[in-house]
């Protein structure tokens, strides 16, 4: 019934101009083969783009996460949920350019302040102030939301589809606003001016149109089988039939299968954000990836609880507590961490393991679906 459903938001988030962002982390690079297809795929290159670009798998989910078209969230909720989330996780490059997208899209100034400071008195109808609230406690995840936020959701009217594919797009979000915020992404700027000048303005007003004329992605038949199979094929499982079930399998595949920092390190960061957020399935899903590589069950404990593993590579002792970090965060600390490991391990490592942390990061988010 709508009197259960929980609209309230414990603290307002940071607005644009009250996040501390430091200088770029990871240099931009020039490689003009993928700048071609990002920018056939998503229509431009971004800032992100150019520092991703070294690692095959973490520039591949950054370019689907951008690109992707929802099957059933309509864009309007599409592009609120983006916004919310990048201002929940305190990301100065995504915020500004979500912030820059919604005037493009035609919402008003008034409206998009009102968004940032209190959802409670926007000019939203009950439905769109529940989905900013979702989008806001799991994007958080102070604690980490139950399958029942979501059943919340289509208690108010949405059907599950829309609800399952919301929460699939607050973990992609998530993902990406850790990589700007681990790369200390330098804001699309250009972009931001655009949005906020004449032309701007024209696209706005035309938006709604525009929007009408928007045909979303098809659902898409997928082999259950084969997206149960491999590493948290369980969680890849529950997306069959969306799109982006196999952008998420070949991320995790991908991440899992590279040897630029060792699996059971992986394994590890994976299990200690489970942990860390009452992940469970996250947790066990590490555990077994774990025991694969001849770790036993209190060998596990013991690195999850201390953040220390001696029969990791030495160069790579520094993520278990390093990861633990970009859970929750101040986002000028997180950056000088970042920063720091990348003097110790280099860019090739600390570009992995920024890409590791945030797909861990909305790993667990996502699943929510599960439970």
């Amino acid at each position: 019934m709508l009197s259960a459903v929980k609209l309230a938001v414990v603290t307002m988030a940071l607005l644009l101009d009250q996040i501390e962002w430091g200088n770029p982390i990871l240099p931009a690079v020039d490689d003009p083969a993928w700048e071609a297809e990002a920018k056939r795929r998503v229509g431009r290159v971004g800032e992100i783009d150019r520092r991703v670009a070294p690692n095959p798998w973490v520039r591949e989910l950054c370019v689907a996460a951008v690109s992707y078209q929802p099957a059933h969230v309509p864009m309007r909720l599409f592009n609120i949920a983006g916004f919310v989330t990048a201002q929940e996780n305190a990301c100065r490059y995504c915020y500004g350019a979500n912030r820059a997208a919604l005037k493009v899209m035609g919402f008003s100034e008034t409206l998009i302040r009102q968004i940032e400071r209190d959802a409670a008195v926007a000019d939203l109808d009950t439905r769109e102030r529940a989905v900013i609230t979702f989008c806001r406690n799991l994007a958080r995840a102070k604690p980490r939301p139950s399958r029942a936020a979501l059943e919340q959701l289509v208690d108010l009217g949405y059907s599950n589809a829309v609800a399952n594919e919301l929460a699939l797009l607050i973990a992609s979000f998530c993902f990406y606003n850790r990589i700007g915020v681990l790369t200390a992404c330098p804001p699309e700027r250009a972009f931001e001016r655009f949005a906020n000048g004449p032309l701007g303005r024209v696209m706005g007003a035309v938006a709604p149109l525009m929007a009408r004329l928007r045909r979303p992605s098809r659902p898409v038949a997928d082999d259950f089988g084969e997206f149960a199979a491999g590493p948290f094929g369980g969680l890849v499982a529950t997306l069959a039939g969306l799109p982006a079930a196999r952008i998420v399998k070949t991320a995790l595949d991908g991440a899992f299968a590279s040897d630029v920092v060792s699996r059971p390190t992986k394994a590890l960061m994976f299990a200690i954000v489970g942990r860390a957020l009452d992940c469970r399935y996250t947790e066990a899903e590490a555990r077994a990836l774990l025991a694969a590589d001849g770790y036993d069950a209190a060998s596990v404990d013991a690195a999850v609880r201390t953040l220390a593993d001696a029969r990791l590579p030495p160069r790579e002792a520094p993520l278990l507590s390093w990861v633990r970090d970009t859970i929750h965060y101040q986002t000028g600390a997180v950056q000088a961490r970042t920063r720091a490991l990348l003097n110790d391990i280099g860019r090739d490592a600390t570009l992995e393991a920024i890409g590791v942390a945030a797909l861990a990061n909305g790993a667990v988010r996502l699943a929510m679906l599960l439970a």
